[in-house]
C-alpha cells in the first residue's frame, strides 16, 4: 500500500521531471484539425479540456483507485460534488434510494431539498440496522448510501451485509470512505459498487484545498465521468497536485492519526463530566468487532469521534458543550475535519443545523455532542487542552 501511495499514477512527461508535473492549462493543442477531430471523437485517447481530462488530475484518480483496489476514479470539485455526481450518474426520476440517518448534513440537504425536485425519493434507515435496510428497499430502488464510520458519531455499517442486500434488489452500494480512508478500509473488498471521497480531508490531511472523488469499475466510473464532462464539477489541477501529495504521506499520517484517537477515546470514556464516548475503538462500543473485521490496519479506526458532556451544575447540555469548546486554547474550532491539526465542533449548531430537530435527534446529534478530529499534535497537549473544559464544568 505505501509502494502504490508513492509511485502508482505518475504520468512522466518527456522533461523526465521526478516529481508529478501541474498542468495549469485549460487546453490542448493538435497537430491537424483531423488530429483534434480524432481526440474529440474518441479514436484517438488523450486530452481534450481540463474540464474533464487534465495529466495532473488523471495522475491523482489512478493513485486512488489503485489505493482503493478500484479499475479508476473520477475526481471532481469537492467531496459534496461527488456525492452530487452520484446522484446525477446513477439515479433518475421515478428512482428511490435508501440512506443512512447518520450523515453530514449536506448530504441530507443534497438528497431533500434537490434530488426530491426531480422525483428521487429517500428513504432514511440506520446504518447499523441491517433489517432496516432490507425492509426499505423498494422495486424502484436503484441505490443505497451510507458513511461507515459515519458523521459525527463514527457508527459503523456492515459493508458486505448491506452490499449482499443492494446486489439482490439489482441497486448499487455507494459507501463514503472519507473517515476510514483506503489506509485503513477498502470497501470494494467488502462487495460495495463504488467509494465516494470528500479528498479534502485526510486525503489532503492539512485542511489546505476542496476535492472529491468516486472509485469503483470502469463501468461505473464512465456514467460518473460523463457527468463530470457535462456538469463541470471539476477538479482544478493544482488541487489535484495537493492530493497526490497528501497520498504519498496518507498510510503513515492515518497510523499518527489513529495512536492519538486510541489515547484520547481511553482519556473522554474515563472523564467523569463525559456521558458517552462514541468510538469503535472502544471494546465497548457495540461496532467494535465489525469495526476490526473491516478496518484492515490493526488497532486503527479513524481519528474522529463524538462525545457527549454531563451538563453539570448550571449548564444546559448545549452550555456544557459549548463551555467545552470555548475553554480550548490549542484546538482550533473549526468544522474541517481530517486535518493535521485537531478541530472541534458542535455538530447540531454547525455541521448539521440545517437538518430538522427530529432529524438530528434520530441521527444521535445531540446538543450535549461534540465531534473530535484528532490531529497529529502530541498526544499529551490534545488531551490536556480537553482537560481544560472538562475539568472545569462543576
Amino acid at each position: 500500500m505505501q509502494t502504490i501511495a508513492v509511485r502508482a499514477g505518475q504520468h512522466r512527461s518527456d522533461e523526465g521531471e521526478h516529481n508529478e508535473a501541474i498542468y495549469t492549462t485549460s487546453s490542448y493543442v493538435y497537430q491537424s484539425a483531423a488530429d483534434a477531430a480524432d481526440h474529440f471523437n474518441g479514436a484517438k485517447t488523450g486530452n481534450v479540456y481540463s474540464r474533464h481530462t487534465n495529466p495532473t488530475v488523471r495522475s491523482f484518480e489512478r493513485r486512488l483507485a489503485a489505493m482503493e483496489g478500484g479499475e479508476r476514479a473520477v475526481a471532481t470539485a469537492s467531496g459534496m460534488g461527488a456525492i452530487l455526481t452520484m446522484c446525477l450518474a446513477y439515479l433518475k426520476q421515478g428512482d428511490h434510494m435508501v440512506a443512512a440517518k447518520q450523515l453530514f448534513g449536506s448530504s441530507v440537504g443534497l438528497f431533500n431539498n434537490f434530488m426530491g425536485k426531480f422525483g428521487v425519493t429517500v428513504t432514511y434507515v440506520d446504518c447499523f440496522d441491517n433489517d432496516a435496510w432490507a425492509q426499505a428497499i423498494q422495486p424502484n430502488s436503484r441505490l443505497l448510501f451510507c458513511e461507515t464510520p459515519s458523521n459525527p458519531l463514527g457508527q459503523i455499517a456492515d459493508i458486505k451485509a448491506i452490499s449482499e442486500i443492494a446486489h439482490a434488489h439489482g441497486a448499487l452500494f455507494v459507501v463514503d470512505n472519507c473517515f476510514a480512508t483506503p489506509a485503513i478500509q477498502r470497501p470494494l473488498e467488502f462487495g460495495a459498487d463504488i467509494v465516494i471521497h470528500s479528498a479534502t480531508k485526510y486525503i489532503d490531511g492539512q485542511g489546505r484545498v476542496l476535492g472529491g472523488a468516486l472509485v469503483g469499475s470502469d463501468e461505473l466510473m464512465q456514467q460518473a465521468f460523463v457527468v463530470v464532462r457535462s456538469g463541470g464539477v471539476s477538479m482544478s489541477p493544482f488541487n489535484a497536485w495537493v492530493f497526490i501529495k497528501g497520498l504519498e504521506t496518507l498510510n503513515l499520517r492515518m497510523q499518527a492519526h489513529c495512536d492519538n484517537a486510541n489515547k484520547i477515546a481511553e482519556f473522554l470514556d474515563n472523564h467523569p463530566n463525559v456521558e458517552k464516548v462514541h468510538f469503535s475503538g472502544l471494546s465497548s462500543h457495540p461496532m467494535h468487532e465489525l469495526a476490526k473485521l473491516q478496518h484492515y490496519r490493526q488497532n486503527c479506526y479513524g481519528a474522529i469521534m463524538g462525545f457527549e458532556v454531563r451538563a453539570v451544575g448550571n449548564h444546559t447540555k448545549q452550555s456544557a458543550a459549548w463551555h467545552v469548546i470555548d475553554s480550548t486554547q490549542m484546538v482550533s474550532i473549526t468544522n474541517n475535519l481530517g486535518d493535521a491539526k485537531t478541530t472541534v465542533t458542535h455538530p447540531a449548531t454547525t455541521t448539521h443545523f440545517r437538518v430538522s430537530a427530529e432529524a438530528r435527534a434520530e441521527a444521535g446529534v445531540t446538543d450535549s455532542l461534540i465531534r473530535l478530529s484528532v490531529g497529529l499534535e502530541d498526544v499529551d497537549d490534545i488531551i490536556k487542552d480537553l482537560a481544560r473544559g472538562l475539568d472545569s464544568l462543576g
